[in-house]
């Protein structure tokens, strides 16, 4: 996966709590076995009308001056309910590299980190800043810096983050837990060396 350094992107705020991964991608969709394609069927029965066809207006993310973000602000508890992979899949290909909120359901978060996106736990009050902001200013964007664990805007906004040291790592350089594995790769080799005959594979 493309390593994740530094990102200045629009900006898309969804103003609601508990928004859970059925609700990230309905079950209906499930049922795909690719890991690619559900970009289209992201927030999809709140995205549109019942016949699953027209935008419905009201909808957050439909909004035209959010066309292009790929940094959502949201609600605490994000990402809560199943153990979903697809919903992460589903936030990729919809365009979204950074999601900030007040706290994310664990499992989620992980399911972020495996596919290249950055989750950024960030206090209540900016949280409701940076949801404003982006409501009421035009093409509003943020700088996130990862390697200093930083979130600014050019309207004077600056606040620092958490991050666990191996998930920095592995983002900054591109690493799933394949790419994580091989970084081992000789002193797997040299264990597999120093192995009795009758343990190693024919």
């Amino acid at each position: 996966m493309d390593p994740f350094v530094q990102h200045t992107g629009k900006v898309a705020a969804l103003d609601r709590v508990n928004v859970d991964t059925d609700q990230i991608i309905p079950k209906q969709f499930l049922k795909r076995i690719e890991r690619t394609g559900y970009g289209p069927f992201a927030f999809f029965d709140w995205r549109y009308f019942e016949d699953g066809a027209t935008p419905n207006p009201d909808f957050e993310l439909n909004d035209p001056r959010y066309d292009g973000a790929s940094i959502l602000v949201t609600g605490r508890n994000f990402g809560c309910g199943s153990s979903r992979e697809h919903a992460a899949w589903a936030l990729k290909e919809y365009g979204f590299l950074a999601i900030i909120a007040p706290s994310f359901a664990d499992i989620f978060a992980n399911n972020a980190v495996e596919n290249g996106m950055l989750t950024i736990v960030l206090p209540p009050a900016d949280v409701a800043t940076l949801t404003e902001r982006a409501q009421t200013v035009e093409d509003y964007r943020l700088t996130v810096d990862l390697a200093n664990t930083t979130v600014k805007d050019d309207n004077g906004f600056a606040a620092s983050f958490g991050v666990d040291p191996t998930v920095q790592h592995r983002l900054l350089n591109g690493l799933d837990a394949v790419g994580l594995t091989l970084q081992q790769e000789e002193a797997i080799a040299d264990f597999e060396a120093r192995r009795p005959g009758w343990l190693q594979s024919s």
